[in-house]
């Protein structure tokens, strides 16, 4: 099972995450804030972390550089944004600007971990509410 680390300062946002990405089979832990997340990242591997890039203590930015300059430097990462142009120029592995479609996260989620398709739930299975079909 491919363990996923989802950093965003927006509860509602990390927690519809998690909900979804559990729901196609991935662990999933969340952190509230950059340090918090970087304390996992220290104390747990992760096969992707997912991280917003505007947050108030440490900033996407500052997450992506601790991954790189870590013992797991290859670990991929996502960057998300509702300020696209901070997207821009990262050393990320892929971004998904805010609003973005959660099958649009899913597919991206399962391409950077190379989840087997044959080994992923059918999507169909696990129906999603139609007011959690995009996150804001």
């Amino acid at each position: 099972m491919n363990r996923i680390l989802v950093i965003d300062d927006e509860p509602c946002i990390s927690d519809l995450i998690r909900e979804a990405l559990t729901k196609f089979g991935f662990k999933v832990e969340t952190a509230s804030n950059g340090r918090q997340g970087v304390q996992l990242l220290k104390d747990a591997s992760f096969d992707l972390v997912l991280t917003d890039m505007c947050m108030p203590d440490l900033d996407g930015a500052s997450i992506v550089r601790h991954v790189r300059r870590s013992s797991r430097p290859l670990t991929p990462v996502i960057g998300i944004s509702g300020t696209p142009w901070l997207l821009e120029g990262t050393d990320c592995n892929a971004v998904l600007p805010k609003p973005f479609l959660l099958q649009a996260l899913v597919d991206t989620v399962k391409r950077l971990t190379r989840l087997s398709l044959s080994t992923a739930p059918n999507p169909a299975a696990f129906p999603l509410p139609m007011n959690a079909q995009t996150v804001m």
